[in-house]
C-alpha cells in the first residue's frame, strides 16, 4: 500500500518541485543567449551561433546534469541539501585535520555569502528581463519598465509575511506551462531551420574556441547565465527528495531549455536583426502579451524560490551559531520549513531596489550576475571534492578524475566573469565580502566570549558542594531554569541571583541547547536529563539546524523523564544579558570587536528565539571584556 501511495504522489511532488526548484534556471532564456553575443560584441554567423549553442549545450549537460543532478545531490545531510548542509557534512570527516577545517568553514561562508548576493540579483534581473518584453510590443512602455518592475517586486516582498503555502499551489502548474511554452516555440523555430540541431556536436564548440580563443573566453562569462539557479537544485533537495527533482530536470526542464536556446539560435540564423531580443522575437505576435504575462509570473516564481532559499540559509546559519539571533516567524502550522525573517526580507527588498535604479536594465545587470554564480559553483565543487575524499572515502585518483575537470571549468568561468567586475561584477563581491565579514566576526567573537567566560568560571560540582555544606543560602519555592552554553560551569545568571537576591529556588535546572549538524532531531532524541543533586539538575536539548527551538515544549518532555509535574507558571527562566566591552589587547581587530558588539546588542531576545513566555523571564546583566 505504501509503495502505491508513493507512486501516486510522485507526479504531484515532481510538479511541485518544478515550481520551486527550477524557476531561476527556467527564466535564463529571457536574457542569456542575447548576452552571449553582446558580451563579446560578436557578429551573427553560422559558426558563432552554433559555436555558442554548442558551448551552452555541453556546459548544461556537464555542469547541471552531471555535476549537480548526478553527483552533488548524493551529498544529502539526512535528506537536506544546500551549502550549509554540505559544510556540516564536511566537518564530520576524520580524514581532514581539525586545524584545517577552519578553511572549510571559510569556504562554506564564502559560498553562503555569494548565494545571498545571488538572492539580491535574481529578482532584479528576472523581473526586469520579463517586463522588457513590453518594449518589443510597443515603444510606449519603455519609460514604464523600471516602475512596473519595482511595483511587482514590492508586491512580492510584501506578501512574504503570509508564507508561500498558498502561492506554492500555483507555482508548479504555472512553471510547467512556462517550460512547455518556451519548448514549444523553440521547436516551432527549429522546424524552420532544423540544421541548428547540429549544435549537439562538440566540434562546433571546439572550433569556436580554437579559432577565436579570446572571444570564446569572453563569451563563457555569459554562457554561465544559462546555468544560474543550478545550485537551487541541490539547495531545495530537502523539500522534495532526489527522485522528483531528477525526473523534473530530465523529463521537462532540460529538454525545454535546450529546445528554446536552439529555437533562438535558429531565429538568429534566419534573421540576425532578432538579436535585439531573440526570446520575445521568437514569439508570434498573437502570443506576445500572454507570453509576457507568463514570463513575469515565471520571474516572480524564480524570485520567490531564491528569497525562500535565502531565508532558509540564514536560519540554518543562526541555528549553527554562525549568525546572531534574528526574529524568525513560522508562516505554516504544518510545514516547519516555511519561515519568514522580517529583517532579511526588507534588507533584500531595499538591495533589489537599489540594483534596479543603479543598473536600469537586464543587460547591465547580467554583468553583475555571472560573478556570483561562478564563484558559488567553484565553492561547491571544492566542498564536494573534499567530501568525496573525507566522508565517502573515495581514493585520491577517483577524486582527481571528478574534481580536476570541473575545477578547470569553474576556474574558466570565474576568470571570464572577473573581466566584468568593473562593469557590475563588484556588486556580488561587495555583498559577499560584507556577509562573509559578518559571519566570521560573529564566529570569532563568540569564541572570544566563551573563552573569557571559561577563565572566570566556577565549576558547577564545586558550587553545588559549597551550597549543600553552607547554611546561609535560602531556598524559595518554585523552579528556576538557567540557560547556559557551558553546562560544566555555574551560569552567570545563577551567580547574580545569589549575589543580588540572596536566594536559590527549590529546583535549579541548567539548560543547554545544542545544534547538531543534521537538519532535524527526532522528538525521542530531543533531551538528555541529569540529576546533579536534590536541588540541581542539568538538561541538554538537541535540535537540528532546520528545527525551530522551543524550550518550554522540550522542558515538558524532560520533566516527564525526571518524574516532575510540569507547570509553566511555577517556572522562572533566568537569562544572562551580557554586555560586551571592547578593550585593547588580544582578540580581534578593534573594528571587528566593535562590529561584534553591535551585532550582539541588536540580536533578538533569547526569550523570543526559544519561544519562552516573556512573563516568565528574569534577565540579569553581566559585563564581559574582550
Amino acid at each position: 500500500m505504501q509503495s502505491t501511495a508513493q507512486k501516486a504522489a510522485l507526479p504531484a511532488i515532481t510538479l511541485a518541485a518544478l515550481g520551486v526548484v527550477f524557476g531561476d534556471i527556467g527564466t535564463s532564456p529571457l536574457y542569456a543567449l542575447r548576452q552571449c553575443f553582446l558580451t563579446a560584441h560578436l557578429a551573427i554567423s553560422e559558426a558563432s551561433v552554433l559555436g555558442i549553442l554548442s558551448l551552452i549545450f555541453w556546459c548544461i549537460m556537464l555542469t547541471i546534469s552531471f555535476k549537480y543532478v548526478s553527483i552533488i545531490m548524493r551529498a544529502d545531510n539526512n535528506g537536506e541539501g544546500g551549502i550549509m548542509s554540505l559544510l556540516a557534512l564536511n566537518l564530520r570527516t576524520t580524514r581532514i585535520a581539525e586545524n584545517k577545517k577552519i578553511y572549510l568553514i571559510a569556504l562554506g561562508f564564502i559560498g553562503a555569502s555569494l548565494f545571498f548576493g545571488d538572492g539580491i540579483i535574481t529578482p532584479a534581473i528576472s523581473v526586469l528581463s520579463a517586463i522588457e518584453g513590453l518594449s518589443i510590443a510597443t515603444p510606449m512602455f519603455n519609460q514604464w519598465l523600471q516602475p512596473l518592475s519595482i511595483g511587482i517586486l514590492a508586491g512580492l516582498f510584501l506578501v512574504q509575511r503570509h508564507g508561500t503555502g498558498t502561492m506554492g499551489k500555483f507555482f508548479g502548474p504555472l512553471t510547467l506551462m512556462w517550460f512547455l511554452s518556451i519548448g514549444g516555440f523553440g521547436l516551432w523555430s527549429i522546424s524552420q531551420t532544423p540544421f541548428v540541431l547540429t549544435m549537439i556536436s562538440p566540434h562546433w564548440a571546439f572550433n569556436f574556441v580554437v579559432q577565436q580563443p579570446y572571444v570564446a573566453f569572453l563569451t563563457m562569462g555569459a554562457v554561465i547565465l544559462t546555468m544560474t539557479g543550478g545550485e537551487a537544485i541541490y539547495a531545495d533537495m530537502g523539500h522534495f527528495g532526489r527522485l522528483p527533482i531528477r525526473l523534473a530536470w530530465f523529463i521537462v526542464v532540460m529538454p525545454c531549455l535546450l529546445l528554446n536556446y536552439a529555437g533562438q539560435g535558429a531565429l538568429l540564423l534566419r534573421n540576425p536583426e532578432a538579436l535585439a531580443n531573440p526570446f520575445y522575437m521568437l514569439i508570434p505576435e498573437w502570443a506576445l502579451y500572454p507570453m509576457i504575462a507568463l514570463a513575469t509570473a515565471a520571474a516572480v516564481i524564480a524570485s520567490q524560490a531564491v528569497i525562500t532559499g535565502v531565508f532558509s540559509m540564514v536560519n540554518q546559519a543562526i541555528q549553527l551559531r554562525y549568525l546572531p539571533r534574528l526574529t524568525v516567524k513560522h508562516t505554516s502550522e504544518v510545514e516547519r520549513g516555511q519561515i519568514y525573517l522580517p529583517f532579511i526580507n526588507w534588507a533584500l527588498f531595499i538591495s533589489v531596489l537599489i540594483l534596479i535604479l543603479l543598473f536600469e536594465n537586464s543587460a547591465n545587470l547580467a554583468s553583475a550576475y555571472g560573478v556570483a554564480v561562478t564563484m558559488t559553483m567553484l565553492c561547491g565543487t571544492i566542498l564536494i571534492s573534499v567530501l568525496a575524499y573525507g566522508l565517502w572515502r573515495w581514493p585520491v585518483w577517483k577524486v582527481a578524475i571528478f574534481a580536476v575537470p570541473f575545477l578547470l571549468i569553474d576556474l574558466i568561468f570565474v576568470a571570464s566573469t572577473s573581466l566584468k567586475i568593473a562593469a557590475g561584477g563588484w556588486v556580488p563581491i561587495l555583498i559577499g565580502a560584507v556577509l562573509f565579514t559578518i559571519l566570521m566576526t560573529w564566529k570569532d567573537g563568540r569564541a572570544l566570549v566563551l573563552n573569557r567566560l571559561g577563565k572566570d568560571a566556577l565549576p558547577i560540582d564545586l558550587f553545588i558542594r559549597s551550597v549543600s555544606m553552607g547554611s546561609e543560602t535560602k531556598f524559595v519555592p518554585g523552579d528556576a531554569v538557567f540557560l547556559t552554553g557551558t553546562p560544566e560551569i555555574v551560569p552567570h545568571a545563577m551567580l547574580h541571583n545569589i549575589k543580588h537576591n540572596k536566594v536559590l529556588h527549590e529546583r535549579n535546572i541548567m539548560v543547554t541547547v545544542n545544534t547538531r549538524d543534521v537538519p532535524f532531531v527526532p522528538e525521542n532524541e530531543r533531551v538528555i536529563t541529569e540529576k546533579l543533586d536534590e536541588r540541581f539538575y542539568r538538561i541538554t536539548m538537541f535540535y537540528g539546524f532546520k528545527d525551530q527551538p522551543n524550550i518550554p515544549a522540550a522542558l515538558e518532555h524532560a520533566y516527564r523523564e525526571l518524574g516532575f509535574e510540569f507547570d509553566l507558571m511555577q517556572i522562572s527562566f533566568f537569562i544572562s544579558r551580557d554586555r560586551i566591552i571592547h578593550t585593547l589587547g588580544e582578540g580581534m581587530a578593534p573594528w571587528r570587536e566593535k562590529l561584534f558588539i553591535s551585532m550582539q546588542r541588536n540580536t533578538s531576545p533569547v526569550s523570543d528565539f526559544y519561544q519562552i513566555p516573556t512573563n516568565r523571564v528574569v534577565e540579569l546583566g553581566s559585563q564581559i571584556e574582550i
